[in-house]
């Protein structure tokens, strides 16, 4: 049985000033959580939000917080986003020196480990360690910055990873490009959780119409 479309904002392009205020209309447009791109400087050129950040909005809404770890050495840091909130903490396997370890920390925090792949990592590296993964996120953009467009060739990973995952309890994320235009290739090769970013922005209608239609359009191509 296919796993439930989430549709998930990155609040990278969302008013900073207002950041709590842009969360609670994000929640009111039936979201499934909110991801925050944690960004260090170094792993990407960014530089984003640090816990104390996201824990200052945590009390104002209700859905879920994932943090999307972008950073060197995110051992050093595992404790404190999970205490700022995030119930999902992502890491990538391309800053962890000892995999397994920093995804088990994740899940003795009480979060839920996430595994974040660079579209240069191959899906092998899911293989090793799906016993500890809860949600595997396949990036369709090199990460650093919002607004870039979809690698459309990333589609056959999404599938790749899907089926190493099959039967275990663990979400296949996409984020990179989602919009109204490939949300639904991105759906079809077996991610369950589209996070979208420019696009729910940018939409001419507004937030609801942005995520009723992203959410239709990947319940429509995962069947």
């Amino acid at each position: 049985m296919p796993r439930p479309i989430s549709i998930v904002p990155s609040v990278l392009p969302a008013d900073f000033s207002r950041l709590g205020d842009e969360c609670m209309n994000l929640e009111k447009a039936g979201v499934d959580r909110i991801q925050f791109d944690v960004m260090d400087g170094v792993f990407v050129p960014n530089l984003t939000f640090g816990p104390d950040v996201i824990a200052s909005v945590r009390p104002h809404v209700e859905v879920p917080f994932e943090a999307h770890l972008m950073v060197v050495e995110p051992d050093r840091l595992l404790e404190r986003y999970v205490e700022a909130g995030c119930g999902i903490v992502i890491v990538h396997a391309e800053a962890c020196t000892h995999l397994h370890r920093t995804l088990a920390r994740i899940g003795d925090l009480g979060a839920t480990p996430g595994l974040a792949l660079n579209p240069h990592t191959p899906a092998e590296v899911v293989s090793q360690v799906c016993d500890l993964v809860g949600l595997v996120l396949v990036m369709t953009v090199n990460p650093g910055f919002g607004g870039q467009e979809y690698i459309a060739t990333m589609e056959p990973k999404i599938a790749e990873v899907a089926a190493i995952v099959d039967g275990r309890d663990c979400d296949v994320e996409v984020d990179g490009g989602i919009g109204p235009a490939t949300v639904a290739g991105a759906a079809a090769a077996g991610a369950n959780v589209l996070v979208s970013g420019s696009a729910l922005y940018r939409d001419p209608e507004g937030l609801d119409h942005a995520v009723a239609d992203l959410r239709a359009r990947a319940e429509s191509a995962s069947h």
